[in-house]
């Protein structure tokens, strides 16, 4: 038996998760998707074979190579929340003493896994809508934190830098005893700027593939300075490949494959013969600190002989905007095809609104000045890393959970430039 559930703002998430505790009390397979997806999620779970245990089936991916429909079977969410158990107990706290608080969408690993981990726990789960995280001086009044528990907390960047802008969302912050932060990458500045507050982040990675993290950083290696997403939880296997530096992992837990779009039937994610190894698409370094995850490696380029990663370029040219006083609010790097270099990046960035403050600044947004900063910025970098264009973006945002949809802003790209020639 199968069942979907679309996500949607007028139903409460408590009675989201009922419906799904009971339809996996019955042994049922679960879709879960947001508003939209319902008729691409029922096409994909037409093909799926009849599975042994309950399960869900959650979407993977979508800012890249198109939205892929992941299995996970119960058991392996409920491994990852074992997993993470050990992780506190390592660090002092005790899991089933904690209170969680889940800001990110239940149709998502990084949503969903709370609500698993406080019922195998016996812990607390408590939902925060969207909106709050928005209003920090609201969010601090309406979700007072209690005293007497550990309080954990899961974020994307972007949800972070929102409280970390305001003063009561940084009191707020304060008071959390872990700060799970994934979904996209951790910009330095961002990073700088937390560790100033004494927030106790834990930057971690993982994948819907994996039934969320398989690497976190403690909070107080953080605060000490240390980089990156920390080691392996102790149900996971990490490695790089020596031809491409991609991270490869080894668990139990890595989801059996993913529905094909047409109902065709389960593809697998490890490769056959491949001893249980998944490729996850990302290009890494192990140090000592742990796990560096450098950016995707089909979102890697190739200018001028160089192998650039836009993520990282994008870190560096944010961390030099905030240095240099500069109103950016967001950057995105994308590339176009070159013919002397083959491929150049072309920057999409967004100024702050007038008056907005970034890391304690108060600056206002501007632009050409804004345009005439970066620019500047950017020949401190290496030429194959410097944005050939600079187009100004108000509408450039991350999605809820941190990502970027990277086809709808190349459309734009395209649009735009399109326009430009027109105009010449």
């Amino acid at each position: 038996m199968a069942l979907s559930l679309e996500v949607r703002a007028e139903v409460a998430p408590e009675q989201l998760v009922a419906r799904l505790l009971d339809a996996w009390q019955q042994g049922q397979l679960v879709g879960l998707c947001g508003v939209g997806e319902r008729e691409q999620l029922a096409a994909a779970m037409a093909g799926c074979p009849p599975l042994a245990a309950p399960g869900v089936v959650i979407g993977s991916g979508g800012s890249r190579g198109g939205r892929r429909w992941c299995v996970q079977p119960l058991s392996h969410l409920q491994a990852s929340a074992r997993a993470t158990a050990a992780w506190l107990q390592a660090l002092g706290l005790d899991p089933a003493a904690c209170l969680q608080l889940n800001p990110l969408p239940l149709q998502h690993t990084s949503g969903l896994l709370p609500v698993l981990r406080a019922r195998q726990w016996g812990g607390q789960w408590r939902w925060l809508a969207p909106p709050l995280l928005r209003a920090p001086a609201e969010l601090a009044e309406a979700v007072p934190l209690p005293t007497d528990r550990p309080v954990l907390l899961s974020l994307v960047p972007t949800q972070l830098q929102r409280l970390l802008a305001d003063p009561a969302g940084r009191r707020w912050l304060r008071g959390m005893a872990v700060i799970w932060t994934g979904g996209a990458p951790l910009a330095p500045d961002l990073a700088a700027w937390a560790r100033r507050e004494e927030i106790r982040l834990s930057p971690c990675y993982g994948a819907t593939e994996t039934a969320a993290m398989v690497t976190a950083l403690a909070p107080e290696r953080f605060l000490a300075g240390d980089g990156g997403c920390g080691h392996p939880l102790d149900d996971v296997t990490l490695r790089l490949n020596p031809a491409d530096g991609a991270i490869e992992l080894r668990c139990g837990r890595l989801s059996p494959g993913w529905l094909a779009a047409d109902g065709s039937g389960l593809r697998p994610f490890a490769e056959p013969g491949g001893e249980g190894w998944w490729a996850s698409g990302d290009a890494g370094q192990l140090t000592a600190a742990g796990l560096q995850v450098l950016g995707r490696l089909d979102g890697a380029i190739h200018s001028g002989g160089e192998t650039v990663f836009p993520e990282q370029v994008e870190q560096r040219l944010k961390a030099l905007a905030v240095a240099a006083g500069l109103p950016l609010a967001e950057l995105l790097l994308l590339p176009v095809t070159d013919p002397l270099w083959g491929e150049r990046l072309v920057a999409l960035f967004r100024p702050l609104p007038e008056g907005a403050g970034w890391g304690g600044s108060d600056v206002a947004g501007a632009d050409p000045p804004l345009r005439e900063g970066l620019i500047a910025l950017a020949r401190r970098l290496p030429p194959a890393e410097r944005p050939l264009h600079w187009w100004m973006c108000a509408s450039l945002a991350r999605t809820d959970t941190g990502k970027w949809q990277r086809p709808r802003w190349h459309e734009w790209l395209r649009q735009q430039r399109e326009g430009h020639l027109e105009d010449l």
